[in-house]
């Protein structure tokens, strides 16, 4: 390879979704009233030789399969990148416009059509804008803005499961149950971790950042923001001196089960509308700034794409439950539903078990690998544990696992979750692979972060 043969370029394109647009994310639609602040897809393509990367961050809740396959074969067309180089995920704000129906959280069939051509156009940007560059990665620990929201609770407690009629043995985000709590069920992941990209010329080019924390939320519903991924985007620019073509990006990670809703401290965060989301993007942003002053920087650096899909059995109503979800849907009236409590969970999920019995007994699961130096980004395309993602972590000095990636199949908790129970193991369109599906993908995806090409050696700077 000659010398400087890496080059890299990004670029960010403006989603944003007018006013009365379909917000999904929550058990019930929203539509768009307020645009608190632009979403965007950004960017990033990286090159070297004939092989070509490009990882695009879109602030939106959830993209399925069938979608992002359409805009792969479309960025193939014109730009020539083959399909299994490409990485494009969700940040998960639940708070830009829909293209996937999640509970009774419609998709936007307008908005659905407007953005692949947006997704393609990203791409095609960050291509023209490509230049010699050097990579480096690095991680930080903050652990004060992510908790795991799931508990125990204690002896007596009860935590009705809508889908079975029975109790769970944990409880999902118990709000107004807090005294109640017992303990936290599992440790979650406090790391961030980033891929800096910089040119040769020591110009900023982009930063993608990675997360384990759920969207903050702390919006009222019917506004559009990208949450504190666009927050954290925005701040890194800014304290970096980065000039108007640099591209902040936040990822997020193995975020399941964990969010900054603290149940046991409520009142450490401010409840102003986007100050909580604003101080931790920022927050965040400041102590990634800190860590790059000691990044190994990388010229020339290894360049490779692995992708496999993953058949996985789903979980399906029995004959009995299904002729008594059926019963119930009869006697619903969905459209007249606005607040939720136990007995409309029960409905909604009702629906849900009608929906997902038409769906088929397998399904193929997207699963992703590169490698960028000597550093490896997994990509998944759905939402896991923090279990999963620092299991996939061990022994890996530079890894992070980008989630809702390349389609979205909603949670994947590993099996000993599933018999537990809680919200995010509740069977349904967003939670309905067989328990022992997050073994299979980890397992597939340590296999390919273990395929790559040799990586030249740290450049100084």
């Amino acid at each position: 390879m000659e010398a400087h043969d890496f080059r890299a370029g990004a670029a960010q394109i403006d989603i944003t979704p007018p006013p009365g647009t379909l917000i999904n994310g929550d058990f019930i639609t929203h539509y768009a009233r307020f645009i608190h602040d632009s979403l965007y897809a950004r960017a990033l393509v990286l090159q070297r030789g004939d092989t070509t990367v490009a990882i695009v961050i879109v602030d939106i809740c959830a993209m399925p399969k069938d979608l992002l396959d359409e805009v792969k074969v479309r960025i193939q067309s014109q730009t020539g990148l083959l399909p299994q180089n490409v990485l494009i995920a969700a940040t998960h704000t639940h708070a830009a416009g829909s293209v996937a129906s999640l509970l009774l959280g419609a998709a936007d069939l307008p908005y659905r059509q407007k953005l692949p051509g947006l997704l393609v156009e990203s791409v095609r940007a960050a291509l023209q804008t490509l230049r010699p560059a050097r990579i480096g990665f690095g991680a930080v620990d903050v652990p004060e803005h992510v908790v795991c929201r799931r508990f125990f609770m204690k002896e007596g407690y009860q935590a009705q499961n809508p889908v079975t009629g029975g109790l769970d043995g944990v409880k999902t985000n118990p709000f107004g149950d807090e005294q109640q709590i017992d303990r936290r069920v599992a440790p979650v992941d406090p790391q961030v971790s980033f891929l800096a990209v910089k040119g040769l010329d020591d110009r900023w080019i982009s930063l993608l950042a990675n997360y384990s924390l759920h969207y903050v939320g702390d919006w009222e519903n019917g506004t559009i923001t990208a949450d504190y991924f666009g927050v954290f985007s925005a701040e890194i620019g800014r304290l970096l001196g980065a000039d108007s073509g640099f591209v902040g990006m936040m990822s997020n990670g193995t975020s399941g089960e964990a969010n900054i809703w603290d149940f046991l401290d409520p009142d450490r965060y401010p409840k102003e509308h986007f100050a909580k989301s604003e101080l931790i993007g920022k927050d965040i942003a400041a102590k990634v700034f800190d860590a790059l002053k000691t990044v190994a920087w990388q010229a020339d650096p290894a360049l490779s794409a692995e992708y496999a899909e993953v058949a996985a059995g789903v979980r399906k109503p029995t004959g009995e439950e299904l002729e008594a979800a059926r019963r119930l849907v009869a006697d619903t009236q969905y459209k007249a539903i606005q607040q939720v409590d136990m007995d409309v969970l029960r409905r909604i999920y009702a629906r849900e078990q009608v929906l997902l019995n038409e769906y088929p007994d397998t399904n193929l699961f997207p699963v992703q690998a590169l490698q960028i130096g000597e550093g490896r980004i997994g990509a998944l395309g759905g939402e896991f544990f923090a279990e999963t993602g620092l299991r996939l972590k061990q022994n890996r000095s530079a890894y992070f696992t980008i989630t809702m990636a390349n389609g979205y199949i909603g949670y994947v908790p590993p099996a000993h979750e599933i018999e537990r129970g809680g919200y995010e193991t509740w069977r349904c369109r967003t939670s309905f692979l067989e328990p022992g599906a997050e073994e299979t993908i980890r397992e597939k995806l340590t296999e390919l972060l273990k395929t790559g090409v040799e990586s030249p050696v740290h450049q100084p700077g």
